[in-house]
């Protein structure tokens, strides 16, 4: 895994694009993708399929008023798998999000086929629930 891989600029430019350019992430998503969130908050579940991923992504700006952000930290990525450490926050119900995450992505024809996303701070769940 490096961070020069093509599946490597993929995952920064699907970051650069979120809450920016829906179009952009669905093109970098195949047909059939699966992501996860695990637990059991609102937003925890498997989304599939490109509408549902991208419907999924947009409800974290309305379900925090916009204030949902993310930065990636750094990302590592092969032909078939690939490593996203990023920092998320933003304020929902009067509780504030600021922590550190992952998603691990397993890609396929130079796309995002399956993402989990993986909470690295119990303060997900108490944002999200």
């Amino acid at each position: 895994m490096n961070e020069d891989h093509p599946n490597a600029a993929l995952t920064r430019r699907v970051f650069a694009a979120f809450g920016v350019d829906a179009k952009q992430i669905s093109a970098a998503l195949t047909r059939d993708v699966v992501w996860r969130v695990p637990g059991t908050t609102a937003m925890s579940g498997e989304y599939h399929g490109r509408r549902e991923v991208v419907e999924f992504l947009r409800r974290t700006g309305l379900e925090t008023d916009g204030t949902y952000g993310s930065r990636l930290h750094t990302v590592m990525a092969n032909d078939e798998w690939g490593l996203a450490v990023y920092r998320a926050w933003g304020r929902r119900n009067g509780v504030d999000l600021d922590v550190e995450q992952a998603l691990v992505i397993r890609f396929a024809d130079g796309m995002w086929k399956e993402v989990t996303a993986v909470p690295l701070d119990a303060a997900f769940d108490a944002f999200w629930t």
